[in-house]
C-alpha cells in the first residue's frame, strides 16, 4: 500500500489557527494521532482548503488576526454540512461559545486545552453545557468582559463599530480585548 493510499484513508482535519507555531504544533500532534491535517492561517486560506478537501473535522480559532473565526463557521458547513466544527479560544465567554453553537459548530473549547481534550471534543455528540447555578456570582470584571465579548459579537468581530457602540475609545477596547479573559 502506497503513502498516497494511506492519506487518502485518514480523516481529513482542517486546523485554522493565525499563530503560525500554534498552528505548527497542534497540526503535527493531530497529525501524529491519525488525521490528515490542512494548516490555513486565515479566512480565505480555510474556505480554499475546505472547497478542495471537504474536511470531516474543523479545528477553528476564534479569533483569526483581530477577525471573529465565527463568521467561518456557516461557509465551512456550505461545503461539508456534516464537518464537526471545534471553535478553540483564548478568549472563552459565555456569549461566543452559545454564538458559535448556534451557527453550527458542534463544540467549543478554551485554550489551553490538552490534545486529548481537543480530540475528544471533535468525535464528542454532546455539547456540554451545565444547567446548574454556579456557587458564586460573577465578578463585576467578569461581567464586563461578557458584556464586551456579547457587543462584539454582535458586531461580527469589528473593533471599531463595537467600541462606538461601547461609547468607548477603540485603543481602549483593543487593550481590553488584549487581556486575558477575567476569572469568573
Amino acid at each position: 500500500m502506497s503513502d498516497s493510499t494511506e492519506l487518502e484513508r485518514l480523516p481529513v482535519l482542517l486546523l485554522v489557527d493565525d499563530d503560525p507555531a500554534f498552528n505548527r504544533v497542534l497540526g503535527r500532534a493531530l497529525a501524529q494521532r491519525g488525521y490528515q491535517v490542512l494548516q490555513a492561517f486565515g479566512a480565505d486560506d480555510a474556505l480554499s482548503l475546505a472547497r478542495q478537501h471537504e474536511p470531516e473535522f474543523v479545528v477553528l480559532d476564534l479569533n483569526l488576526a483581530g477577525e471573529s473565526g465565527l463568521r467561518l463557521i456557516q461557509p465551512l458547513l456550505s461545503v461539508n454540512p456534516d464537518a464537526r466544527i471545534l471553535v478553540l479560544t483564548g478568549y472563552a465567554s459565555i456569549v461566543t461559545a452559545v454564538d458559535a453553537v448556534k451557527l453550527g459548530a458542534t463544540q467549543y473549547l478554551a485554550k489551553p486545552a490538552d490534545l486529548d481534550a481537543i480530540i475528544k471534543a471533535l468525535h464528542s455528540t454532546d455539547v456540554e453545557i451545565s444547567d446548574r447555578a454556579p456557587d458564586e456570582p460573577m465578578s463585576v470584571d467578569r461581567l464586563e468582559w461578557e458584556h464586551v465579548q456579547r457587543v462584539l459579537a454582535e458586531h461580527g468581530g469589528n473593533v471599531s463599530s463595537t467600541a462606538r457602540a461601547l461609547k468607548m475609545h477603540r485603543r481602549t477596547l483593543q487593550r481590553k480585548l488584549a487581556k486575558r479573559p477575567v476569572k469568573a
